[in-house]
């Protein structure tokens, strides 16, 4: 139950992934989250890469004869790898080029000697895109064809011999080929590539959006077992990302302050000193800082700032209250925290933009439905919906008259709005995606929300597991995704 307001030209998301430590190959220079960079297979043109810091933005020119066969030409950024992971980057070859079948992607390889074992995606200058391998060194190179034709989005994922690579045009959901039982041993140079497919000339290409990371091991325990966060912010016209600040200690639920110079989140995880707890990014200083919440030190992710931007609103589940959530409000500076809902538990979600109502996921009875209460505390709380199955996460729009939310009604988690007086009920999305948690634009114009697939149980959100952002527009539902995180 979390939620997310930003303004809506760059909208901010987090992104769950672990920080562990990872052993690092010195070939040159430590580029960006590489250990550096050299060409493979001794190209006639030499390759180069560059990494933008301000951006994060690799750039790779290179040259080459071709990756294909029992030799491979290329030029490799990269850094020693090991165990489980997955790889993600978005991508771009810049200009017309040479040949159509110039290439680039990630590479997953077991020596830098040309004929190395490895696999690959590759995605072609000609939008033929595939997962290619060798499986012996000297071996001849053998490929699995995606269905995916000019992606600018990949992911490609190992686990123990098993690895999936995921395509997609920036906008739609990934198309995935898999290869099993294929053996590179555990320790591999791992990185992006670029090959010219023809000897007398260079190419050059971008890659955004560049991720490694270490997904949930094999018997993980959701909230005993956690996983580091990284802070992004999401332009949504391009799909482009930048971390702004990283942690081994998780935290959630990123808040834009009304006047957009600050973030607020909360923290999680083990640590009792640390563990739901509120804080203030500031934009400028990139800094951290702890707000204030009093007695209330054990919030969920389920915090809202106030239309105004001067209150904040909280669940909270210490022990003082039961060890069960309630609803509180406070001045979002920080402060005493006022108990506004009585019953519990109460998962706050969503503040009327008049700042006189909140609205709140309650348990009652054995189910979970949608409430809303006075936010200073008077009066009764007033039940809104009553259909069996998970009701949660909602929100007002900006206008006032509809409160969004998620349901599972249907056997699927899909979104649903209704009247502020919970008439009028009727249902926003219909695929076969679990979504979750939407958010409406300041300008009311557009909804963003997140997607699992159907494998996971429809009345779960585990942080742990893969999603996508998408975003669609209000009066019509057409999804867009805009993150493959």
């Amino acid at each position: 139950m979390r939620t997310l307001s930003t303004p809506f030209r760059v909208w901010m998301i987090f992104i769950l992934s672990a920080l562990s430590s990872l052993p690092l190959l010195s070939q040159t220079t430590p580029l960006g989250e590489f250990t550096g960079h050299s060409d493979v297979g001794a190209p006639k043109i030499s390759g180069t890469a560059t990494y933008n810091a301000v951006n994060q933005e690799y750039m790779i020119t290179a040259s080459g004869s071709n990756m294909w066969a029992q030799r491979d030409e290329f030029h490799f950024v990269s850094k020693k790898m090991n165990g489980d992971f997955i790889l993600q980057a978005q991508i771009e070859l810049i200009g017309k080029g040479v040949d159509p079948h110039r290439k680039l992607g990630w590479m997953i390889r077991k020596t830098f000697d040309f004929d190395s074992p490895y696999a690959d995606v590759a995605v072609h200058g000609d939008g033929l895109t595939s997962l290619q391998f060798r499986r012996a060194k000297g071996g001849i190179t053998e490929q699995v064809t995606s269905e995916a034709t000019g992606p600018d989005v990949i992911q490609f994922e190992r686990k123990g011999n098993t690895y999936t690579f995921s395509a997609a045009r920036f906008g739609e959901p990934f198309q995935t080929c898999q290869l099993k039982d294929f053996e590179l041993g555990d320790d591999v140079y791992v990185g992006l590539f670029l090959c010219s497919h023809n000897p007398e000339v260079t190419e050059k290409a971008t890659f955004r959006n560049v991720r490694m990371i270490r997904p949930a091991k094999d018997g993980f325990a959701p909230y005993r077992d956690y996983i580091g966060s990284n802070l992004e912010i999401l332009d949504v016209e391009s799909g482009r990302r930048q971390i702004i600040h990283t942690s081994a200690i998780p935290f959630e639920a990123p808040n834009w302050s009304v006047d957009g110079n600050s973030l607020i989140y909360n923290s999680s995880g083990r640590d009792p000193e640390t563990r739901g707890r509120l804080y203030r990014f500031d934009l400028a200083t990139r800094q951290s800082t702890q707000i204030d919440t009093g007695f209330a030190n054990r919030l969920n992710n389920d915090h809202v700032i106030s239309f105004a931007g001067n209150m904040i609103g909280i669940s909270d589940q210490s022990a003082i209250h039961g060890g069960r959530s309630a609803v509180f409000t406070l001045p979002v500076t920080g402060g005493t925290p006022k108990r506004i809902t009585p019953r519990t538990p109460s998962y706050l979600h969503g503040w009327s933009p008049d700042g006189k109502w909140l609205v709140y996921t309650g348990g009652r009875n054995g189910e979970f439905d949608i409430y809303k209460t006075a936010s200073d505390g008077s009066g009764e709380e007033i039940q809104l919906t009553e259909s069996k199955g998970l009701d949660d996460g909602p929100e007002y729009s900006p206008d006032g008259k509809y409160i969004y939310f998620n349901s599972t009604r249907t056997g699927t988690m899909q979104i649903w709005r209704m009247k502020t007086d919970g008439s009028e009920e009727e249902q926003v999305s219909d695929d076969t995606m679990n979504n979750w948690f939407p958010h409406i634009s300041p300008d009311g114009k557009w909804i963003v929300f997140i997607s699992f697939s159907n494998e996971i149980d429809p009345a779960d959100h585990p942080y742990y597991k893969q999603v996508y952002l998408r975003l669609t527009r209000i009066d019509k539902y057409e999804p867009k995704v805009i993150a493959h995180p």
